[in-house]
């Protein structure tokens, strides 16, 4: 299996040691599943990992876009790490799980007032500024609070990581932060250090997502355009780069296919080289951050459905409809996401039988995954896709008016509801 946390027991399938049958029995369906345990295990790998490489101060940053709800806050906070947020909405959830809102960081390429005055109020430490409209805002902001904001300046460094064009981030033309390229940073930093209501205390860079790069050069790239850049302006501006934030992007297992990360031996390579390269340009060494978020939940997660129809096109294909879809998952209509797709309840049973995964959606894109096999399902059967801990719940909508599923958690043998299931009041609460 693509990961440790599922097996086969008997005719089913198992996840964090769940009979998936039976939570399916117990919840009904569509259900989102997610594995505390492997939560737990990814964060632990990350701050460990971190820990060991760089040293005290340098540390994860989970990355909420990945997953938004209040437990998963509560775990994040029980086990040490830091968060990013990138709407009040996240911030609103991590304040009513709790969070030590001062290690939280806010970020967006298009932060509003009100967002900003939010996230003042609520006491966030810090402020990715992706523009300088942005950091206009802050500073005038800042300043009526009586606030010196601790900001840290995103930059593109230029960096191509091969992955899917939605989601590379670290290109020059990128939609978010300022290019080192075009030396639009180097005017950045020169006007925004005569800003009195803000701190720059570093720099920030995201090369994209679901990157596999296991020699490391991505990173090791985009470190040394990033500290040669920052060095520079401690000689120009006088700007200290306390801190370095990689961003995140480590790639994770949907299918047999894809290579394994090594998490730890990647971090080491790469605290190798930002060490060698700080001691070669003579400037003190930054505070190092990582913002992971699908190397946290995406293998923590599992998503559960019932068969409904099967229908064959003789001399074409055939198609096996769920009662879930892109509302629950819409990363295949996105991307073309790949996943790995099971038939539950009938793991011993010999695939054979071709066929695109699709869901209810009135919409011929609303595909789970094309071209997969499994043993001929029948109405009532189980289906399962794996690795969908990450932007599936996240992503949800309620297109076609459909309810989005439940979140169940489970841990040491116990299971419970994170988040309930919606129900048909749920979709017009908000209606005149």
């Amino acid at each position: 299996m693509i990961c440790e946390n599922i097996s086969v027991k008997g005719a089913n399938l198992s996840f964090a040691d769940f009979d998936v049958t039976e939570l399916a029995k117990k919840y009904g369906t569509p259900l989102y599943l997610m594995d505390e345990n492997r939560i737990r295990h990814n964060c632990r790998t990350y701050m460990k990992a971190m820990n060991d490489a760089f040293g005290e101060g340098s540390k994860p940053l989970f990355a909420s876009k990945a997953c938004c709800l209040k437990r998963i806050y509560e775990i994040m906070k029980e086990e040490g790490m830091s968060i990013d947020l990138v709407s009040p909405g996240e911030i609103f959830t991590a304040v009513k799980a709790g969070f030590p809102m001062e290690n939280s960081y806010s970020h967006g390429n298009n932060k509003t007032d009100n967002d900003i005055a939010y996230a003042m109020d609520c006491g966030v430490g810090y402020f990715m500024v992706d523009n300088m409209c942005e950091m206009k805002a802050i500073d005038a902001l800042a300043r009526e609070k009586g606030l010196v904001q601790k900001v840290i300046l995103r930059l593109t460094p230029g960096i191509d990581p091969h992955t899917y064009a939605a989601v590379a981030t670290g290109k020059v033309d990128s939609k978010f932060g300022i290019a080192i390229e075009t030396n639009q940073a180097d005017e950045f930093v020169k006007e925004a250090v005569n800003f009195k209501n803000v701190e720059i205390v570093g720099y920030h860079c995201h090369v994209g997502s679901q990157v596999f790069n296991e020699d490391g050069t991505v990173y090791i790239d985009a470190a040394t355009i990033m500290l040669t850049f920052a060095k520079d302006m401690l000689e120009k501006y006088g700007v200290e780069p306390k801190i370095l934030n990689m961003g995140g992007g480590f790639g994770v297992r949907y299918t047999e296919a894809d290579p394994y990360m090594d998490i730890p031996a990647n971090i080491e390579k790469l605290a190798s080289h930002i060490k060698s390269t700080v001691a070669e340009l003579g400037m003190p060494m930054p505070k190092i951050l990582m913002e992971p978020g699908r190397s946290i939940v995406a293998d923590a997660g599992m998503t559960l459905y019932s068969v409904g129809t099967i229908k064959e096109i003789t001399g074409y294909k055939n198609y096996v409809s769920i009662d879930g879809g892109m509302t629950d998952n819409p990363r295949f209509a996105l991307y073309g996401s790949k996943y790995t797709v099971l038939l539950a309840n009938r793991m011993n049973e010999k695939a054979d039988f071709k066929c695109d995964v699709v869901g209810r959606c009135c919409e011929s894109g609303d595909i789970i995954q094309p071209d997969i096999t499994m043993p001929k399902p029948v109405r009532g059967d189980i289906v399962a896709v794996t690795t969908t801990g990450a932007y599936n719940y996240s992503m949800a909508s309620n297109y076609n008016r459909i309810p989005r599923p439940a979140v169940v958690m489970l841990s040491d043998g116990k299971d419970y509801v994170a988040v309930k299931r919606e129900s048909f009041e749920d979709l017009v609460r908000n209606d005149a």
